[in-house]
């Protein structure tokens, strides 16, 4: 069976790179999410990837430090993870790129438009650090940007949970799940699948968004087949 969607945004966060350490990175479950990456192009789409760096740094959490500095430095962390992800793909044959929205030439190419589409095109892997390059905006919003300006399909956001839900299931086992729902009613309800920048932004581009979890890297296949996994906004 090949993919259902032509070009998929992957946004990842950066606790999934830790696994079961918490923190900083854990190759092993790094080569476990890029062996499925590696499936779903060779299924026939084309993948770009968002990733955060909440495993070495969350700017939120960082106190009474100048917020514009504390987002600096989570977009340095996404870079460590951006580079982790292309080596983990380059190991198992998969040419990768890394483009970063704040320039280091010296280990990472500069964030094009152009560029990162003709990447894809080439069936290459294009990892997006640095999120938006600003301060005051979370990488789902880079995700969302990202993903309609390469005009991806769909953005598949890879959580710790299976789906959205009307309240934290880690807290309330009457939480009820969703397995559809639009980008107004997300909105609306304040459900927690992006921040209210990112989710207006998939409204207004009409970017599909399926939230699964990754806790089965599996699910990843499943989601580039077609096959119901977690919850779509649409």
């Amino acid at each position: 069976m090949e993919s259902v969607y032509k070009r998929i945004l992957l946004k990842l966060s950066g606790e999934v790179l830790a696994g079961e350490k918490g923190t900083g990175i854990d190759f092993d479950k790094v080569i476990d999410i890029c062996t499925r990456i590696k499936e779903a192009t060779e299924l026939g789409a084309q993948i770009a990837i968002v990733v955060g760096g909440g495993n070495f740094w969350r700017g939120r959490s960082s106190g009474d430090m100048d917020r514009t500095r504390a987002d600096h430095m989570g977009m340095l962390a996404t870079t460590i993870n951006s580079l982790a992800l292309c080596d983990a793909l380059e190991q198992l044959g998969v040419t990768a790129r890394v483009q970063t929205a704040i320039e280091m030439r010296q280990v990472a190419e500069p964030y094009i438009r152009s560029k990162a589409i003709r990447h894809l095109e080439k069936g290459r892997v294009v990892i997006f650090g640095c999120g938006t390059g600003n301060p005051f905006f979370s990488t789902d919003t880079a995700a969302a940007l990202r993903a309609a300006e390469i005009g991806a399909n769909v953005i598949f956001k890879a959580t710790n949970v299976d789906g959205v839900y009307d309240c934290d299931p880690n807290k309330n086992p009457d939480a009820v799940k969703f397995d559809n729902l639009s980008h107004n009613e997300i909105l609306q309800k304040q459900l927690h699948v992006m921040d209210a920048t990112a989710a207006s932004l998939c409204m207004e581009n009409n970017i599909n968004i399926l939230v699964f979890n990754l806790e089965d890297p599996d699910n990843i296949i499943r989601a580039v087949k077609g096959e119901p996994v977690g919850t779509l906004v649409k």
